[in-house]
Order: C-alpha cells, then sequence, then structure tokens
C-alpha cells in the first residue's frame, strides 16, 4: 500500500513539473505574449520613427486597424438601418476604438448607382451618421469621431449600373491623432505598454 502511495505520488509531481516545463503550456505564458509579432525590435524601431516624426501615429495606427479590424459595413437596397451583421462589425469596431483614445476617425458613406447623385449623396450622409451613432451607443467617445462624409454614388466598389450590395456601404479610417505634449513624448510606447499591461490581466 505504502509503495503505491508513493508511486502515485510520484507520478503527480512528474506530470506537474513536465506542466511547468512545457513551453507550449498556458502555465507558461508570459504577459505580452499575444503583442509578439515576431519580429524582434520592430515596436522600438516604430516608436523611434514616429516620435522622431519620420512616420505618424496615424500611419502605424491605420496599418495596424486595417489588420486587425474590418472596416466596412454593407446596407439593405436604400436603407441607413444596421442589420445583425453590421452591427457584430461596429462592436469589434468600438472595442478596438476604444483601446485607442488618441485616435481619431472619419466614417464614409456610400451607394450604389441606382438613383439621382444628389439623392445617394443624402443617403451616404445618413449611413455615415447611423454608424456614428451607434459606435457612440457602443461607448466610442463622439469626439473621436472628426466627420461622419457622403462620397454617394461616386466610388463604387463594383460598376453595375444594378442594385449592388458591396457599393451600399461605409468605411471607417483612422483620419489622425491628438498628440499631448511634445513630440519625443513616448506616446507610441505608452500606447504599446498599456496593451502590454491588459494583455497580462485578461481573462
Amino acid at each position: 500500500m505504502a509503495l503505491n502511495r508513493r508511486i502515485f505520488l510520484l507520478g503527480a509531481a512528474g506530470f506537474g513539473l513536465s506542466a511547468c516545463t512545457d513551453p507550449t503550456s498556458s502555465f507558461n505564458s508570459e504577459a505580452g505574449r499575444g503583442l509578439d509579432e515576431s519580429g524582434f525590435g520592430n515596436p522600438t524601431m516604430h516608436n523611434q520613427l514616429v516620435q522622431t516624426g519620420r512616420i505618424s501615429l496615424a500611419e502605424v495606427m491605420t496599418n495596424r486597424f486595417h489588420a486587425e479590424v474590418p472596416s466596412m459595413v454593407n446596407f439593405d437596397f436604400d436603407q441607413t438601418q444596421l442589420d445583425d451583421e453590421a452591427r457584430a462589425i461596429l462592436r469589434i469596431q468600438a472595442d478596438w476604438m476604444k483601446q485607442f483614445p488618441e485616435l481619431r476617425y472619419t466614417i464614409f458613406g456610400h451607394t450604389d448607382l441606382v438613383g439621382s447623385d444628389a439623392y445617394n449623396r443624402g443617403l451616404g450622409q445618413r449611413r455615415a451618421e447611423a454608424v456614428a451613432r451607434h459606435l457612440a451607443s457602443l461607448g466610442v467617445p463622439r469626439s473621436s469621431i472628426l466627420a461622419v462624409v457622403s462620397r454617394g454614388q461616386t466610388q463604387p466598389l463594383i460598376v453595375t449600373q444594378g442594385r449592388e450590395r458591396a457599393n451600399r456601404r461605409t468605411v471607417t479610417e483612422i483620419s489622425g491623432s491628438v498628440r499631448r505634449g511634445m513630440l519625443m513624448d513616448g506616446e507610441y510606447a505608452h500606447i504599446i505598454h498599456r496593451q502590454y499591461v491588459a494583455s497580462a490581466t485578461r481573462s
């Protein structure tokens, strides 16, 4: 009986040690692991370029926004109401936007080619405003949205005179950032540090 108990305890200890030494175990995940883009030194390089003015914070974050967030929502014909798919996309947008209060956005409204240019400019504007209102309802500060702009029917993704859902859309774009203090204030580094801390506390 004592021998069996000893064997059991040794086995349990070995299992625990293997979990601790397994580099792929979630037990061993370090803070910030989700931010590692496998490009050693890139965050430092980006921070230096941003702080010296060789690239803008908005430019760096625009690339991230398009890589991480769907920027476009679509609408039914002649409608401004947001369907379930649009609301789901806007929730993703809002969650991302709230992480970066330094950034400012413009929402562009588009239509298909059905109808007059004047009518479609108004429709594009109403769609952009509907998206801005919904983002605000999800907690995005209204001051973060610099403008809502209608492009009407002037920039179709698919050129057709008929109804085309792909053309009935809004597009959210980063249009700038708010700088506080001097240029060399570590603004981009502060953003990265804030994400690093959040990664260690996220459930």
